[in-house]
């Protein structure tokens, strides 16, 4: 037995050799995250040779698409989830604060891909959208408190509040319809340098830029069937759904970024600092209308409180989106069930993701959270009508036939071992890696695409750690990021240089409607 393990050792490798199927970064899914490493490294040491597979036919088929998420820039400017209350009435912004400041490094990054030949146009993919939320009855103190809070960081400065309906009636003109004989309080926030942006055309334009350089290539319907350790790197066989046909790949480094597919990647590969995690799949849908009369009276991403019992994914939201020049409206999402990993997955994802490690995880995780667990069924149970009486706790004129159903993407949230409750269910994602750096997998859902680029630089710290720090990789790091995250939360002239840069190049600096624009 033994000589037969060398002998396929070196089998692996001679092929590996033999067919010059060897890389230096071996990518697994053609998402943003994968793009965004890709690029990143790249820039960082040109000479890199590097691959990134996919399983579906194109990029950006799950989470990236468009219509697969809500495209919100999470900053933190209108997401009521990231500013809890405390027990003592005081108003957490440490988790809004952050986020702000990765969203600020993403639209660093962005603002320098524009300037490089051949990455395109920043209107393709970023739209300027106001962020604002929504309340109304006995959240009008919260929210109050929040503005109050939040306004007092440089981050949030421009954070407007209002309870005055007059004024509702500018910034969100299509849900004060309707509202005249209703005396509930009401209260909300706008921030005008809110963003909208699609990461289907942004993930599309940064491999597009990615495959103009050498080294560097993209296969689709490539399906990852093993991964095994190989002296400094891993040997990676591989599938083509098409021809059937099987290789071998050796890569120094890989990187699971494949959605709600990098768990069952991850437990493939066998790494200790994988063990105990688990998977829990929520599907969603969106109520999506395409009408411009309807269209053209909203213009913002309005965020409400989420449900009692409802994940953090699920807070209700309408929101202006703009796909391929073309404006719509999305309001959800409405969560659902599955067992699948993937939009395109199959309903063996999740019993085949349970090992010995992680069950008792998820066996605490289903006992410590029956009540999302009901919300979910009565998510999944709901008919149409019962949707759209949803939609009009914030637009109460709605008319049925201007709406539809459109089936968002499947998102995983992360099941982690927890000393005292055995398991717990993590919302945002988390990034796993490997103790010698050579592999690594990002697991979770929001905000991630918003915040890819933060996380994509921690792990380069993290796994590429001596070139990070070497002159060559740290001045180009400079270059790229005038300032990162822990400088902008603490500087605010900083902050407000370099956003005001970014945001210029990218074309969303906002600016006052006509009607509100002051000449004293």
């Amino acid at each position: 037995m033994a000589i037969e393990l060398v002998l396929q050792i070196l089998e692996k490798r001679y092929m590996a050799q033999d067919n010059h199927e060897a890389v230096d970064v071996l990518l697994v899914g053609a998402g943003i995250m994968s793009a965004t490493l890709a690029v990143l490294l790249k820039e960082l040491d040109p000479s890199v040779r590097m691959e990134i597979v996919e399983l579906r036919e194109s990029n950006a088929a799950e989470s990236s698409n468009p219509w697969n998420n809500a495209g919100t820039g999470h900053a933190g400017l209108c997401e009521l989830n990231y500013t809890p209350q405390l027990s003592d009435g005081s108003i957490d912004i440490k988790k809004a604060v952050h986020i702000n400041s990765q969203f600020e490094v993403s639209k660093q990054f962005w603002a320098y891909m524009v300037g490089r030949e051949g990455f395109g146009d920043a209107t393709n993919f970023i739209a300027s959208v106001p962020h604002m939320s929504f309340v109304h009855g006995k959240d009008v103190d919260f929210l109050r408190k929040r503005q109050a809070t939040l306004s007092q960081h440089h981050a949030f400065a421009q954070m407007e509040y209002t309870e005055d309906r007059e004024v509702m009636k500018q910034w969100m003109p299509l849900m004060m319809k309707g509202r005249d004989n209703d005396a509930t309080p009401l209260a909300a926030t706008r921030c005008l340098n809110g963003t909208d942006v699609n990461f289907g055309a942004l993930t599309n334009q940064l491999l597009g830029y990615l495959d103009s350089r050498s080294g560097a290539n993209v296969r689709y319907n490539q399906r990852v069937v093993d991964l095994d350790r190989e002296g400094d790197g891993w040997i990676v066989s591989i599938k083509d759904e098409r021809t059937g046909a099987s290789r071998n790949v050796h890569a120094k480094f890989v990187f699971l970024g494949a959605g709600g597919g990098a768990l069952p990647l991850l437990q493939m590969s066998g790494i200790p600092e994988g063990k105990g995690f688990g998977g829990f799949p929520v599907s969603g849908q969106w109520l999506r209308c395409d009408n411009p009369e309807v269209v053209s009276q909203h213009q913002a991403k309005v965020y409400a409180q989420a449900p009692v019992g409802a994940p953090p994914m699920s807070v209700p939201h309408l929101d202006t989106r703009v796909v391929d020049g073309k404006k719509s409206l999305l309001f959800g999402p409405y969560a659902g069930f599955t067992t699948k990993f993937l939009k395109h997955g199959s309903i063996m994802d999740l019993p085949k993701s349970v090992r010995a490690a992680n069950l008792k995880p998820m066996l605490s995780v289903a006992r410590d959270n029956m009540d999302l667990t009901r919300y979910l069924i009565k998510e999944v149970m709901q008919s149409m009508d019962q949707r759209l009486e949803a939609l009009r706790t914030f637009y109460p004129t709605l008319r049925k036939e201007d709406w539809r159903l459109e089936v968002a993407g499947q998102r995983v949230q992360i099941i982690k071992k927890d000393a005292k409750k055995g398991g717990v269910l993590q919302f945002g994602t988390e990034l796993v890696s490997a103790g010698d750096g050579s592999i690594a997998a990002l697991l979770g859902a929001s905000p991630g695409a918003s915040v890819t680029v933060s996380i994509m630089l921690d792990l380069i710290e993290r796994c590429f750690g001596e070139k990070a720090r070497s002159e060559g990789w740290a001045s180009k790091l400079a270059e790229i990021f005038p300032a990162r995250e822990k400088a902008l939360q603490a500087d605010g002239d900083l902050y407000h240089k370099v956003s005001t840069e970014a945001s210029n190049v990218l074309g969303v600096t906002p600016a006052l409607p006509q009607a509100e624009v002051s000449f004293a």
